[in-house]
This record gives structure tokens, sequence and C-alpha cells, in this order.
């Protein structure tokens, strides 16, 4: 499995004590959103999946998308969202995201709450196949393979076979993405599958997953107190610190059979 070439460049660097050498590093572009030819968004990510991206997005702000294009002027590195009940009103300024940390310069919670109903699902998967999945998600990685410097979401059902893979310079971009997808495939809200990421959980993770309606969030990172709190009052199953056979559970731990 290759990366894609949009997702990777090559630089030179100075390797000690090597010397001089070349280097494969993770692109990262800026992208901007538009709804109704006005910009609404700039985020930093990996080109690739942008509509997914935007549609993730949407999703997470309160809108509700209907699809997601290039724009009509072809402008790069942008792409136009499909909103028809999107009141302009809504945004007093334009969010500008950083890669690092999509809610930076929000200010306050009450900023980024968005109407996310208490997920509502019975699903139940047992802990030996939750272990499994931050392996299963390294393994499908081939942008991490190539720079070592990437983030990856990735979405598994009940078995633990992955559905989709998204990798960004952003973790909340790559999370976005696999929403994205999901919508487009009408599966959403994802009742019976499984989110898994890379890094640590963020409150801003768990917020997409609740709008997502995915019931099981896990991560091989530690959560955030926030991110805990969110996820006990959304009903979404935390896990983190998912490694080597182990895990801390912090929400709703019925989902996981022993």
């Amino acid at each position: 499995m290759k990366a894609p070439p949009y997702a990777t460049t090559k630089v030179r660097v100075f390797r000690i004590p090597d010397g001089d050498a070349t280097d494969v590093v993770a692109v990262e572009e800026p992208l901007e959103i538009r709804i109704g030819g006005r910009p609404v968004a700039v985020t930093m990510r990996t080109p690739g999946h942008d509509e997914e991206l935007a549609l993730g997005f949407a999703l997470s702000e309160g809108l509700r998308p209907e699809g997601a294009r290039l724009p009509d002027d072809l402008a790069a590195n942008t792409v136009e969202l499909d909103a028809p009940g999107f009141d302009p009103g809504r945004l007093a300024r334009s969010f500008y995201t950083s890669s690092s940390c999509g809610v930076c310069g929000k200010g306050a919670l009450d900023a980024v709450a968005v109407e996310a109903p208490r997920v509502e699902s019975d699903l139940r998967v047992d802990a030996a196949i939750v272990a499994t999945l931050p392996d299963r998600l390294r393994q499908a990685q081939p942008a991490f393979d190539a720079t070592g410097g990437i983030h990856a979401t990735g979405l598994f059902d009940a078995a633990g076979a992955l559905l989709c893979l998204r990798e960004d310079v952003g973790r909340h971009n790559a999370m976005d993405k696999a929403v994205g997808w999901a919508f487009r495939e009408r599966r959403l809200p994802l009742v019976d599958a499984v989110l898994c990421v890379s890094g640590r959980l963020s409150f801003e993770l768990v917020q997409k997953a609740a709008v997502a309606g995915c019931p099981i969030l896990v991560a091989v990172g530690a959560p955030s107190s926030l991110a805990v709190e969110l996820a006990a009052d959304r009903g979404v199953t935390l896990c983190g610190f998912v490694r080597g056979g182990r895990m801390n559970v912090y929400t709703e731990s019925w989902r996981i059979g022993r």
C-alpha cells in the first residue's frame, strides 16, 4: 500500500552523521470551505478527500449539508458545500482552524456546542476486538509509513473489520473525512460502528463522534478531562490507552464485553 502522491512530498534534510539526504514529509495546505460562494472556513489539511472533509466539518458545526463539490470557478484548495438552509448570520466571523487544534480561537465551550442528541445504541463489542483496533489502524496507514507524521481515523464494524480509513496532518480533519465518508455512504448515524483514532482523545473528537451518532470511540492515547465529561454526557463509550491488550474505559463501560 502506497501513499497517494498528493499526500506527501520530498524535502532536503541534513542527517547527522550521514549528511545531505532526502526525506518524505506529509503535505499541509490550506483548504477554503465555501457555502453559496462565500468563504466560511479555512483549515490546514493534507490534500485528498476534501469533499468528505467539508461534509464532516459542516456536520460537526451543526449544519445540514446535502453534498460537497469543486467550486464553479475551480479555484485550487477550495471546496463548495451545498447547504441550502445555511444562515450566513450564524457566523459572526470566518473560522480559522489549525492542523493541531480545530477549536482554537473560539473562546468558549458554548461557541462549539452543537445539537448532538445523546447516542442511543445497544452496540456491544468484545474487549479483545477493541484491543486490536489501533494495530489494525496503524497497519492501514500508507502516509504514516512514508512520513511518520500524520494522524488517522478508522471506522470499524462490530467485528473489527475496517470500513474506512482517512489520514491527515490534523487529527480533527481525519475524523471529519471519515464522518464525511459515512455521510456520503448514507451510514449516519453510526449506531453499529466504532471509531478509532491514532492519537489522544480531545473534546472535539468526542464531539464529532457524538454528532455522527457513534457509540464507541477508541484511541491509543489519553483523553482530556473535558473529553471524558462530554462522552459521559452524550452517552459515548470512551476507550483510551488501548495498547498491548489493555485499555482504560472511561465512560459507558457496559458496551465493552469482558
